[in-house]
């Protein structure tokens, strides 16, 4: 596995688990032994930077009259060249269009990749109505930027999927199929079992290895949770090791 790729994730539609799959990504990376660095750009809840057990830098990118400062954003593109690992981008719904303009309109992802650096995208889709705002997220990075996407499928409002087709069966993932790094799900789990295993993790800024070794929860959540780590980082180190289908 390259040690030095970027990892940024981006999604305009706000409450759709852009947070939750940052905080996924690094735990993954620093399970594999990585020299791990996050960055939270969010402006309005820096979720990722309260993961006490990650390294993580918040970037604040709001002006004194609380609009966003793009130029913020040469600081993040200094932190990834100086930083000797890989890195996590946490970023806000609110910010998503700055950003994309500022990687398309500077252009930081050539600038990082002459660096030595590779940057990969992570996009959410989600079921339900929300399903067409986030396939325009996507869409918009796919023709916004060069970058390589994985996709994300939360399940969490029901089965990412249109006309009975997966997100694998689509016409945009035809016609991408040669930008999409790897597909991920977020599984559907019962919400009175596993749901509340996981809200209870997020609530307090929890990685997995912490819930599981704290006693606050005891041998059945302990159990579910380590069911739902198997499944994430069976899907995602494939695809961080560059070895996804």
């Amino acid at each position: 596995m390259n040690n030095n790729h970027i990892h940024i994730v981006l999604q305009g539609k706000g409450g759709v688990g852009k947070s939750l799959i940052a905080a996924l990504i690094a735990q993954v990376l620093q399970s594999l032994d990585t020299n791990l660095r996050g960055i939270d750009t969010d402006p309005v809840n820096q979720t990722l930077a309260r993961y006490r057990a990650l390294p993580v830098r918040p970037l604040e990118i709001l002006t004194a009259d609380r609009q966003i400062d793009s130029r913020q954003f040469d600081q993040m593109i200094e932190w990834m060249i100086e930083h000797d690992g890989p890195v996590v981008v946490d970023n806000g719904a609110t910010s998503f269009v700055p950003v994309t303009g500022y990687l398309a309109e500077t252009g930081a992802i050539d600038f990082l990749q002459e660096q030595g650096r590779r940057v990969i995208l992570h996009t959410v889709l989600v079921g339900g109505q929300a399903m067409d705002d986030t396939l325009a997220g996507l869409q918009a990075l796919l023709i916004g930027t060069r970058a390589q996407v994985v996709v994300w499928e939360n399940e969490f409002f029901g089965p990412v999927e249109r006309n009975g087709k997966r997100f694998a069966d689509s016409a945009i993932y035809a016609e991408h199929r040669d930008r999409i790094e790897g597909i991920v799900t977020l599984r559907r789990r019962n919400v009175d079992t596993f749901g509340r295993d996981i809200a209870a993790l997020t609530a307090d800024a929890l990685t997995f290895g912490e819930a599981l070794a704290s006693p606050d929860f005891g041998p059945m959540p302990k159990h579910r949770l380590k069911q739902v780590w198997a499944d994430i980082a069976g899907q995602l180190t494939p695809v961080l090791q560059g070895q996804a289908a």
